[in-house]
């Protein structure tokens, strides 16, 4: 094992961890691991624990994913799906069905988020992290930083972090796409280096949705929502709340999460088509469910084509197939030089 690695099933991406919580804010971040310990072998004697922590309600990180795919079948994928949440011909009782159908582990992962997620979080999360003083990494080195987050929850696959990141790149890079977009794919999860630094689940990933304005009945569970403070706040509750028509998503404090910590590392060296890939991948109301458009100018909706353009890589590349890492470090360490420094700033 590599020197400071964490060893397998200590620093899963979504299952709580065994320490400490961090002094501010304990009861919205992570319990933060001590040095040296390891959940080996504690699994069930912590299951039940790990369930009822309020930072860690999913399994894996794995199972948001998961519940997208559902929520936004693949359109190539052979058999129809159980539902379609985007068919503008579905009744209105049945466009919910996918709320009826996720896990209660999905269903508790949105709870919090909605209930967390409000202007003035993003807006300390903004504060807290954008300085970007925690480490100076070259991408290739992040994207080792990360394989620390390693989920053996899923027993049918071993991949690691940079695998995942490697398998949506090539998928990209078979497509013919140009290399700004191929590079894309391979640094737009690295965000997820937030749950290294103890950071919730629902304040790393999740369905993002502006904050500061009246939440759209076409986020997922938006019932969660009448629990948010911001819900009592009349400023942020009429259609606008404190923006302005067109005054750009670039204006808007969108939810925390690793979509924003990824574009504001990476915002001075990619093309523009790029970093909306990056900033709004997960902005799910936008760029799948056609929400939030009196918030753009011009110029995001002549970008939104690029950020839909991404999502399939996104969602569906992911399998069980083994990239092989070494044989394509030389192509990707090229591809990272064209464009990034040696280091970068997180």
């Amino acid at each position: 094992m590599r020197t400071g690695a964490v060893p397998r099933g200590v620093c899963a991406p979504s299952r709580a961890v065994v320490g400490a919580p961090r002094r501010q804010h304990e009861d919205l971040l992570l319990p933060k691991l001590h040095d040296g310990v390891t959940i080996r072998g504690m699994k069930s004697a912590q299951t039940t624990q790990a369930q009822a922590n309020s930072h860690s309600p999913l399994q894996s990180m794995e199972e948001w994913e998961d519940f997208l795919k559902e929520r936004y079948p693949d359109p190539a994928s052979a058999p129809a799906q159980p539902f379609q949440a985007v068919d503008a011909n579905k009744k209105k009782e049945h466009f919910r069905d996918y709320e009826a159908n996720a896990r209660p582990s999905v269903r508790e992962f949105y709870r919090q988020n909605h209930l967390h997620q409000t202007y003035d979080f993003a807006e300390a999360k903004r504060k807290e992290f954008l300085g970007l003083n925690r480490r100076n990494m070259g991408v290739w080195e992040a994207m080792e930083y990360l394989n620390q987050l390693v989920d053996d929850s899923d027993p049918d696959t071993d991949l690691s972090q940079l695998q995942h990141l490697l398998q949506t790149a090539e998928h990209i890079r078979a497509d013919g796409q140009p290399r700004w977009f191929i590079l894309a794919g391979l640094v737009h999860d690295l965000g997820k280096m937030l749950c290294l630094w103890g950071e919730p689940q629902w304040a790393v990933v999740g369905d993002t949705f502006p904050t500061g304005c009246r939440y759209s009945s076409k986020i997922v569970f938006p019932k969660f929502f009448e629990a948010n403070p911001d819900s009592q706040n009349p400023r942020y509750q009429s259609l606008l709340g404190v923006y302005e028509e067109g005054c750009g998503l670039d204006k808007v404090q969108i939810s925390w999460g690793h979509d924003e910590y990824i574009y504001q590392v990476t915002k001075d060296h990619l093309p523009e088509e790029a970093l909306y890939m990056l900033r709004y991948h997960s902005f799910y109301p936008w760029h799948r469910e056609g929400e939030y458009d009196y918030l753009t100018n011009e110029h995001d909706r002549e970008m939104l084509s690029w950020v839909q353009k991404f999502n399939p890589y996104d969602l569906y590349t992911k399998s069980h197939a083994k990239p092989d890492v070494e044989a394509l470090r030389p192509f990707y360490e090229d591809l990272i030089a064209e464009y990034f420094p040696a280091k970068l700033s997180w």
